[in-house]
């Protein structure tokens, strides 16, 4: 483990660490995590290694992003593990708040952003977004990263985060990075832990649905048609119901018109498996003919 890792609680604490790093000249990455680590975390802390002199990682279950009847209490809080896995990581600073630091009792303000933070998570979860932006604005606020770094599993959220960024002046670059997934292509979440053996094998068909729906699209078939047999085969396969499975523009997440694909595009599935909501995407676009049997051989 290493040995220079802090773990910090208040925010006087974080941001006299922050400043030693700035006095030195150093540059800062940062990723948020609501705990619960899993390699996906650690992977995340791996790039944002490569990017910058030091790392900051917050632990911090946000109950903004939870609505009514979510499971804000049954979220799995493993502090120790995690703070463990970061000193393996060699991290260097984990910042833990203190629940009553982050809304204390005359807390009144909202953020919401509009665009890409509209439809899809938001026709589910109407009230996720503002949370989530409220909380990142918060914690960006009191690291004052260069870097910070978010996963692109959660594709709408590193979408509406580049824009709140963006739109709010921040001087910090937004980083999306890669899905960690396990050896069957499932993404990896905090929330796959609530699986059995069964539910763990129907989850595991999402990849295998999604990356097919990809490819039939990047052929030239009709994006409504490949959207919907996918959702049918994701119930064929077990999942209880489908929130959505939609293409959407890589970056400004519009709709597409027109029903065939002529460039580039993100599919974005939601959907329940065992009483879990499991969410993961994948890039799509059009393929010459001669690409069709490359990519299929590798689904």
């Amino acid at each position: 483990m290493s040995a220079k890792t802090k773990i910090v609680r208040s925010e006087r604490s974080l941001r006299g660490n922050i400043w030693e790093f700035r006095k030195a000249g150093e540059t800062i990455a940062f990723v948020p995590t609501m705990g619960a680590l899993h390699q996906g975390h650690m992977s995340l802390v791996t790039l944002a290694k490569k990017k910058a002199d030091r790392v900051v990682v917050s632990i911090y279950v946000n109950p903004t992003q939870f609505a009514p009847g979510e499971d804000f209490d049954a979220y799995p809080r493993t502090e120790k593990p995690d703070v463990a896995m970061l000193k393996k990581e060699g991290v260097d600073l984990i910042y833990i708040p203190k629940p009553e630091s982050m809304y204390d009792v005359h807390h009144a303000t909202k953020i919401r952003v509009g665009g890409v933070a509209e439809g899809l998570e938001t026709d589910h979860r109407p009230t996720f977004f503002d949370g989530v932006a409220l909380v990142v604005t918060k914690l960006l606020n009191r690291v004052a990263p260069d870097i910070a770094i978010f996963g692109e599993k959660d594709y709408q959220q590193l979408a509406t985060i580049r824009r709140l960024v963006e739109d709010l002046d921040m001087p910090i670059k937004i980083v999306g990075a890669k899905i960690a997934r396990d050896e069957h292509g499932l993404a990896l979440s905090s929330r796959n832990k609530y699986f059995d053996e069964e539910g763990l094998s129907i989850a595991r068909r999402l990849n295998e649905i999604m990356r097919y729906c990809a490819l039939q699209m990047s052929k030239g078939e009709n994006v409504d048609l490949a959207t919907d047999r996918a959702a049918k085969a994701l119930l064929a396969a077990g999942f209880s119901s489908v929130d959505y499975v939609e293409v959407r523009s890589p970056n400004s997440l519009t709709v597409l018109e027109g029903g065939i694909l002529n460039g580039p595009a993100r599919l974005l599935v939601a959907a329940h498996c065992r009483g879990v909501r499991l969410i993961d995407n994948f890039p799509v676009r059009a393929l010459k003919a001669s690409q069709y049997a490359i990519n299929a051989a590798k689904l």
